[in-house]
C-alpha cells in the first residue's frame, strides 16, 4: 500500500495523547492541512512536510531551508524563530520520542506487515544478520519470492534503497521509511541490527519484532555521549527482549540467565550455544582445509553445517542464525545452503599476495570482544604466521577502546600501525598517541601513520610470507568521519588490492 496522507491534526493528537507537547502555535486552518512528507533533513524536505529539528549540531539555517522547500510545520524541543512569526510549530519535551511516534504514524506502522528480526549484542551482529539474510534469500528463492531486507552497520537494502550504512540502527524516521519501502517492494522478511543507542534513544520505540536475538554483552560504548556505565549499556540492550514475540538467547555469553529473565514475557524462549542443555546445541566443531564443520542438535532435527568464512568464533554467530531460522520454521536444508554460501563484505575477508605470500585479513573488529576473538582465532588458524595489526579508534565515543584494543593487539602482534579511524571532531594524532601509550606498556613495536592508506602500504611492504596482517575497523566502508562530516575515500579492501602483490 502507498502512504495514506493524514491531516496535521492527527500528528498533533498523537503527540498530545502521549503528553509530549509543551507549547504549540497552530491555527484551525493549519490542523486541516494534509501532511505528505516527514523528515529531519532539510535537504530532503518536500512540499507539505513536517520538519523535525534535532541533533547537537542543528542550526537555524536548516529550518529556514526546510521551510523554503515546502515544510508546513516544524516539531522541536526549541522554539526557533522563523521569518513568519506565526509559522506552525509544535514544541515537545522529548524530540526522540516524538520522532518515533510521528514516523510510525506517517508510514502506517509498516513493520506490522513484515516478519521482523532484531539482533543485539556487543559483537557479531553484522555477521549474524548476513547469515540470516543468506539463509532467508535461499529459502525465498526456492519459493519464487523476493530477497529479504537488511538494515546493518555495513549496508542497507529495503527493496528501494541499497547503500552503505551510516548508523547501526537508522534514525527512527528513516527506519520506518525502510519498513514501508520493504513492504511496498514485496519483501516478506527484514533482518536488522538493533544497537544499544537505537534502543536507548527510542529509534525502535513502538516496533515489535517477530524474533529478537541477544548475542552477547561486554563493556563497550561507555563514554559521556553514549552510556555512563555498563549497567546503562546492558539495560539498553535488554529492552529488545521486551519487544519481541520469540527471544533467542546465547547461553555461552555472560549474563545469559539475566537475559532469559528479561525475556520472560515473550511467547517463546529459544536458547543456543555450545553447552549441553541449549535448545540449539552446537558441538563437534572441526576446522577443515577450506571450511569449519560442526554438528547441531535441535528439538526437531540434528544436522551437520559448514561455514566457509574463517574464524572459529563465527560458529557462535551461525548458531544464532540457526536458532532464529528455527523459530521462523525455515527448513534445515535452506539453513545449510545459506550458511555454506554466506559471505559478509569486509568481514573476515582473506587476501593472499600472489608473489609475496603475505596474508591480509580485513575485518570490522573494533571493540574488546571482537578484537580478542579475532586475534586468538588468527593464532589458532594460522599458527606459523606472525601478526601485524593496523587500527585506530573513533573520536569522542567508546573511549575505553583506546586502552583495550592497544593491550590486546600489543599482547599478540609483532608490530602495530596506528592510524585514522573516524576521528570525527578529535585529532587523529591525539587519539593515536593515546593508543600508543598503552601499546608501549605491552612492549610491542609500533608506528603512528595518520594517513590510513600509507599505514596499510607500509605494513604490507614490511610484511613477508610468514606474516598475517589484521586490518580492522573499516572493512569495505568508503567513508571516514572527519569533523562532523563523512568524507568519501577508498575502502580498506581497495587499499589492500592496490598494494598487495
Amino acid at each position: 500500500m502507498s502512504i495514506q496522507s493524514k491531516r496535521l491534526k492527527a500528528y498533533y493528537e498523537v503527540l498530545e495523547s502521549n503528553e509530549l507537547i509543551e507549547t504549540v502555535k497552530l491555527q484551525k486552518s493549519d490542523m486541516d492541512k494534509e501532511v505528505r512528507y516527514l523528515s529531519y533533513d532539510s535537504k530532503d524536505m518536500e512540499k507539505d512536510g513536517i520538519f523535525i529539528c534535532k541533533g547537537a549540531h542543528f542550526s537555524q539555517e536548516y529550518l529556514d531551508e526546510a521551510v523554503e522547500r515546502g515544510a508546513i510545520c516544524f516539531v522541536s524541543e526549541i522554539d526557533y524563530k522563523t521569518k513568519d512569526p506565526n509559522f506552525p510549530r509544535i514544541i515537545v519535551t522529548d524530540i526522540r520520542l516524538a520522532m518515533a511516534l510521528l514516523g510510525n504514524l506517517f508510514y502506517g506502522e509498516a513493520w506490522k506487515e513484515l516478519k521482523l528480526i532484531g539482533i543485539t549484542g556487543t559483537k557479531g551482529k553484522s555477521t549474524t544478520a548476513y547469515y540470516i539474510k543468506h539463509i532467508l534469500d535461499y529459502h525465498q528463492k526456492t519459493l519464487g519470492k523476493p530477497s529479504s531486507g537488511i538494515l546493518s552497520s555495513i549496508e542497507i537494502y529495503d527493496g528501494v534503497i541499497f547503500e552503505e550504512s551510516h548508523l547501526t540502527t537508522p534514525e527512527t524516521i528513516m527506519l520506518h521509511r525502510h519498513f514501508r519501502n520493504a513492504v511496498n517492494s514485496g519483501i516478506e522478511y527484514l533482518v536488522m541490527e538493533v544497537s544499544s543507542q537505537g534502543l536507548k534513544y527510542h529509534r525502535t520505540m513502538g516496533v515489535h519484532f517477530d524474533v529478537g536475538c541477544f548475542l552477547n554483552i561486554g563493556e563497550d560504548h561507555i563514554s559521556p555521549i553514549e552510556h555512563c556505565d555498563f549497567d546503562d549499556y546492558f539495560e539498553a540492550k535488554l529492552k529488545l527482549m521486551e519487544h519481541c514475540d520469540i527471544a533467542c538467547v546465547n547461553m555461552d555469553a555472560s549474563h545469559g540467565e539475566e537475559v532469559c529473565d528479561a525475556a520472560a514475557g515473550c511467547s517463546q524462549l529459544i536458547t543456543f550455544g555450545t553447552k549441553e542443555g541449549a535448545d540449539i546445541y552446537g558441538y563437534r566443531i572441526v576446522k577443515k582445509e577450506n571450511y569449519t564443520e560442526f554438528q547441531v542438535r535441535t528439538p526437531k532435527f540434528s544436522h551437520e553445517f559448514r561455514l566457509t568464512m574463517p574464524g572459529f568464533f563465527n560458529v557462535e554467530n551461525a548458531l544464532a542464525a540457526i536458532a532464529i531460522c528455527y523459530a521462523l520454521h525455515i527448513p534445515a536444508e535452506s539453513i545449510y545452503e545459506g550458511l555454506l554460501n554466506a559471505k559478509v563484505a569486509g568481514r573476515m575477508e582473506v587476501f593472499l599476495g600472489d608473489q609475496s605470500k603475505t596474508m591480509v585479513i580485513v575485518d570490522y573488529a573494533h571493540n574488546r570482544m571482537s578484537f580478542d576473538r579475532l586475534f586468538t582465532s588468527t593464532i589458532k588458524e594460522y599458527p606459523d604466521r606472525k601478526i601485524f595489526a593496523i587500527f585506530g579508534c573513533p573520536g569522542k565515543k567508546a573511549l575505553a577502546r583506546r586502552q583495550e584494543l592497544a593491550e590486546i593487539a600489543g599482547r599478540y602482534a609483532k608490530k602495530i600501525f596506528i592510524t585514522e579511524e573516524d576521528a570525527g571532531e578529535e585529532s587523529v594524532r591525539a587519539i593515536s598517541e593515546e593508543i600508543a601509550k598503552y601499546v608501549r606498556r605491552e612492549g610491542c613495536p609500533y608506528e603512528i601513520i595518520e594517513d590510513r592508506e600509507q599505514a596499510i602500504r607500509r605494513a604490507i611492504e614490511e610484511a613477508d610470507d610468514k606474516t598475517v596482517i589484521l586490518l580492522t575497523g573499516k572493512g569495505r566502508e568508503t567513508r571516514q568521519k572527519r569533523g562532523t562530516e563523512y568524507i568519501d575515500c577508498p575502502s580498506d579492501v581497495d587499499y589492500v588490492l592496490k598494494y598487495l602483490i
